[in-house]
């Protein structure tokens, strides 16, 4: 795909997002706590990057690291848990891994932010489904302003001078995984894509009948009109992406994950660059494996 294809079909994605904030506003925070262990600065943030409702977030760094670090913008996932939110990034949940990602990345030198999603953790005061409703009489789409605020936490990553800017990556689990990659599609700053347990093909899993297995806030209006999983992924080209899926993952049907690979490995080989797509297929449900989180770290050693 040629740059001014990219660009317009990123314009396109994004329009489907639905009235959003200026992206240009500035942004300013407040650092409420900073917290340090023997391997690990926390820092506990309130960035104003909405306009709308301030965002908790944490930043961890390795602790006597030289800077600037390479950093991952990490989205947590939803299970149905929204009093957990980014809490996730720095103390685990039962489905992922032990060390929480934030420990497993300074140890491995890498900085992370993780910001609360809407209707998640300290933002959690209005369920998903009355924001969902609120926001669409509006003319907002609850998935749109999740992405903005991923875009912003962005930018923020930009001011920082302990960040590395030309090695971001980004990763995370379930509606995390989503936010990934839709994040790396529509923004080429993030370098590196990992998503974990959440490429779903939507045509397969209409065909599959599993349309009620993901949350409302992750239907778009008009977006089978214009894209399907595999031209969104495909605008992350030529930048590395791994993805990681259970064999038995009802999320992420298996006849939709070949038809992705297939379209993308395509799409990789024409960029010239063959081995920057991979996917791997684990013997595994809606989980992390102990096998997956290394591959993840081996990842992002090779690219980031």
């Amino acid at each position: 795909m040629d740059p001014s294809s990219t660009k317009k079909q990123r314009h396109a994605l994004y329009q489907l997002l639905g009235k959003l904030p200026d992206r240009h506003r500035p942004i300013s925070l407040v650092t409420t706590a900073t917290e340090q262990t023997d391997e690990l600065i926390t820092e506990t943030l309130l960035l104003d990057i909405n306009g709308v409702e301030q965002v908790p977030a944490y930043f961890t760094k390795p602790r006597n690291a030289a800077t600037p670090l390479p950093v991952v913008l990490f989205h947590h996932s939803h299970f149905g848990q929204y009093e957990v939110g980014k809490e996730e990034f720095v103390r685990g949940r039962p489905q992922m891994q032990s060390p929480s990602y934030a420990l497993a990345l300074a140890r491995a030198g890498y900085a992370g932010l993780c910001i609360d999603s809407w209707c998640f953790g300290e933002r959690r005061a209005n369920s998903e489904m009355d924001t969902f409703k609120y926001m669409l009489w509006q003319g907002q789409v609850l998935w749109g302003m999740m992405v903005y605020d991923s875009l912003r936490a962005l930018d923020y990553l930009h001011t920082r001078p302990d960040v590395d800017p030309h090695r971001i990556g980004t990763m995370g689990m379930s509606m995390g995984s989503t936010m990934a990659w839709w994040l790396a599609a529509l923004d080429d700053r993030i370098r590196v894509c990992v998503d974990l347990c959440c490429l779903t093909d939507y045509q397969s899993l209409i065909n599959a009948k599993g349309l009620g297995l993901h949350g409302i806030y992750y239907y778009v209006p008009d977006l089978l009109t214009h894209f399907t999983t595999s031209t969104i992924n495909a605008l992350i080209a030529p930048r590395p992406h791994f993805s990681l899926a259970g064999r038995f993952d009802p999320l992420t049907p298996l006849v939709g994950l070949a038809k992705i690979d297939e379209y993308l490995r395509l799409v990789y080989r024409q960029a010239g660059a063959p081995t920057a797509w991979q996917l791997r297929i684990y013997d595994v449900g809606h989980q992390e494996t102990a096998a997956m989180r290394a591959d993840i770290m081996d990842f992002y050693a090779t690219w980031l």
